[in-house]
């Protein structure tokens, strides 16, 4: 984006509504309510309290479309008295109607039954897949450079659509962490002018499965075993590997898993993918086949393994968190939707690759992406369950300029997503609810039906009618209609086969191990050996290490290794590949925008210092979390420094980098019995030693002053190791570490293996 820092005038704004007051050195995310609480309970009735300013609802339309004329506030609760759901104003919610005080409760007691009848059906059924998710409402502005390809209005120039955005987990339940190892779900509701427009991706552009049919068999397998329940959230057991290792189809898939791309540092820096190949139609009737890409402004980047370990202890919300807290800074996530275009021929393919294989990616460096619009999300939900919970997605939910292909694995999608939320959302008319309504026009003729909230009218739900004056009336081309693209059918019969191009399960695998760096490759052979190692049956392993042998052959030895098994000759020949550079995360510079510093001092040494650097890490668009021995302020004599983090709360895997000054002594609370981190009270601070060395292991960048070399040494960071950067000064400091953030990890620091 050009022109004012878009991060930094956003901090400023926000500054007194996220600090509620407090000060300027308050700029940062996570307070709970818009207005700081009082000690004592609140007496003095009053309306409830508005949103905070990074939060909103659904925009007000009626269930059929229209727009309203309440404002978003209209559909949250009102007034300053307690109520049932009915508007009766309650005196007492403490106490059941009772006979006498010790008696018992009466079944006339309507308020509690109310109560206790709707916490009972509170939950609804959880998705099957993709349960845990965090979401953010944003808007979608078109380049307008793809009138070429499509007549779909939103991508026009300068069309602003708002947008609806959900992330999740494919595996786990709703109560699982956030940094598993599995596949995300990148969902975007557009609510475009010609209707709503799903597109229901993931951020690894190919999946496990060639046909629909399979679907339950690989979720069936990934889930938790069905016997125990166990375990949650991961693909480390014998039935995933079983049904992997058998179903070579699952291959290519399953390396992108086993890559950093498994485990994603933040939403806000996980590429998405449409993951089929679509259709696309322009003003003139021609017609170009499309892959959807989801382009993060911040560059993909990745946990490292200890550190998704460490998370999912220790903060099990991380992404979730890293999201509603970017936006309520005000570092708006942006991701530019672009598209890999390709002819339409009667073969379906692009340089000898089958379009319509959804386990077959097209190579960056054979079909550049190009972007077609901007994505930010600048508006954190203001309300879980009514928002990201109920929102239905469907990959049929299509405008015009945009239609499906035969890809077997889509069409089958486009009955499994309606079936679902049917089910799942308890009737018909999921799309009434206000997440979900379109904000165009609606007169669908349906009625009825449970949890109907639009109030028809008329006589005549049917067509054609004159009972109703004939409304509504079907639409042509001319005024917008969405019409199916004619695509010819080749004469056929019916089987259950697939072509002969979706035979090849290992060439592309193969290609995306030739495209990683040296240290993404040490993560791919460690993720292997940690996944199989978990598997109990010795079957499962050797033939995991069989499919690892047709991919690469030192891919396989290293894992071999690490099993105490032999590793297997290629049961087929290894395929040549050239590697494609746009599937490494390693070797590119981007913005440092929400980037979080953690700045580590005990409160004795150049707070001056720490009240500039912090004030820098502002001025840059990041995050500055001070952490300190104990909580409140420093420096108070002085203008006020407050502490976010103390050194027993605060854990390495929430810091981007790290900024150190002097050498903090042992906290008052620095005691084994009391925090398991404080080991020994001597020297520096230990919980600060180990949140060095984890930061250190992690390939972060550390900066320091003011004597911080000694901290350094107790911890074994070496001073004169790539990205540790000490100085007079912290502002001088962090201007040299920029460049280091710039590209995630030092990762010089990652030594490697054999693995050729």
């Amino acid at each position: 984006m050009e022109g004012d820092h878009p991060v930094k005038a956003a901090v400023e704004k926000l500054k007194d509504t996220v600090t509620g007051g407090q000060g300027p050195e308050e700029g940062v995310p996570g307070k709970p309510g818009s207005e700081s609480p009082t000690v004592a309970e609140p007496t003095e009735p009053r309306v409830p309290l508005p949103p905070k300013a990074d939060q909103t609802g659904p925009k007000p339309v009626s269930p059929t479309g229209t727009p309203s004329r309440d404002d978003r506030a209209a559909s949250a609760q009102q007034g300053e008295w307690l109520t049932t759901a009915q508007g009766d104003r309650l005196y007492d919610t403490d106490h059941s109607l009772k006979a006498g005080p010790r008696g018992p409760v009466l079944l006339q007691d309507h308020h509690l039954r109310e109560k206790i009848t709707h916490f009972d059906h509170e939950r609804i059924p959880e998705r099957v897949v993709h349960a845990r998710g965090a979401a953010a409402h944003g808007v979608f502005r078109g380049y307008g450079n793809a009138a070429g390809v499509t007549k779909a209005a939103f991508l026009g120039e300068g069309m602003e659509t708002e947008v609806f955005v959900r992330f999740s987990t494919v595996l786990g339940s709703r109560g699982s962490a956030d940094t598993v190892r599995d596949t995300r779900g990148f969902a975007t509701k557009f609510y475009t002018t010609e209707g709503t427009f799903d597109l229901v991706g993931n951020n690894i552009p190919v999946f496990f499965i060639q046909d629909a049919i399979k679907f339950p068999d690989i979720i069936h397998a990934g889930k938790p075993h069905p016997d125990r329940e166990i375990p949650q959230a991961q693909s480390a057991h014998d039935t995933f590997w079983d049904f992997v290792t058998l179903h070579s189809e699952a291959t290519h898939h399953t390396l992108w898993n086993m890559s950093d791309r498994g485990i994603p540092r933040s939403y806000r820096m996980m590429e998405g993918f449409g993951v089929h190949t679509f259709r696309l139609e322009n003003a003139a009737g021609e017609t170009t086949l499309v892959k959807f890409h989801w382009k993060p402004r911040l560059g993909v980047h990745s946990l490292v393994w200890e550190e998704a370990q460490i998370a999912g202890g220790v903060d099990p919300d991380f992404h979730r968190r890293d999201l509603a807290d970017a936006i309520e800074a005000g570092a708006y996530p942006e991701w530019e939707l672009g598209i890999q275009t390709f002819p339409d021929t009667p073969e379906q393919t692009f340089e000898g690759i089958d379009l319509l294989d959804p386990t077959k990616i097209v190579p960056e460096e054979l079909a550049p992406v190009q972007p077609v619009g901007l994505l930010t999300l600048n508006r954190n939900p203001s309300n879980y369950f009514a928002e990201t919970e109920q929102v239905a997605f469907h990959v049929g939910h299509l405008v015009p300029g945009i239609d499906v292909t035969d890809d077997p694995l889509l069409q089958g999608r486009l009955f499994s997503y309606l079936d679902t939320q049917i089910s799942r959302l308890g009737g018909p008319n999921f799309a009434q609810l206000p997440i979900n309504r379109p904000h165009a026009p609606v007169n669908d003729m349906l009625r009825d039906g449970m949890h109907q909230t639009a109030v028809h009218r008329g006589v005549a739900p049917y067509r054609p009618n004159s009972l109703d004056g004939g409304c509504p009336f079907t639409a042509g081309a001319e005024t917008g209609a969405d019409i199916d693209v004619p695509v010819a059918l080749p004469a056929s019969r019916k089987v259950r086969e697939a072509p002969a191009t979706f035979d090849d399960h290992f060439s592309q695998a193969r290609m995306f191990w030739l495209s990683m760096s040296a240290p993404e490759r040490e993560h791919i052979v460690n993720a292997y050996s940690f996944e199989l190692g978990k598997c109990y049956e010795q079957a499962v392993k050797e033939r995991g290490l069989q499919s690892l042998a047709n991919i690469d052959p030192d891919l396989c030895s290293q894992v071999a290794a690490a099993l105490g098994l032999p590793a297997p000759a290629p049961t087929e020949p290894l395929r040549d590949a050239l590697p494609s550079p746009a599937l490494s995360q390693v070797g590119r510079a981007w913005p440092l925008d929400g980037r979080i510093i953690g700045i580590v001092t005990d409160g004795t040494d150049d707070l001056a210092g720490v009240r500039a650097v912090r004030q820098s890490v502002l001025d840059g668009g990041m995050v500055p979390l001070i952490i300190a021995p104990a909580g409140g302020k420093l420096d108070a004599n002085g203008e006020p420094l407050t502490v976010q983090r103390t050194f027993a709360t605060a854990r390495s895997i929430e810091f981007d980098a790290l900024l150190v000054v002097g050498s903090p002594a042992p906290g008052a609370d620095a005691l084994p019995a009391r925090d398991a981190k404080a080991k020994t009270a001597t020297g520096p601070d230990p919980r600060v030693r180990l949140l060095l060395d984890e930061a250190f292991r992690h390939g972060k960048a550390i900066g320091g002053w003011a004597g911080a070399e000694r901290v350094l040494e107790a911890a074994g960071v070496p001073a004169d190791a790539p990205g540790v950067v000490l100085g007079s000064g912290g502002a001088a400091v962090l201007d040299e570490m920029r460049e280091l953030l710039s590209q995630h990890r030092v990762w010089e620091r990652f030594t490697t293996g054999p693995v050729g």
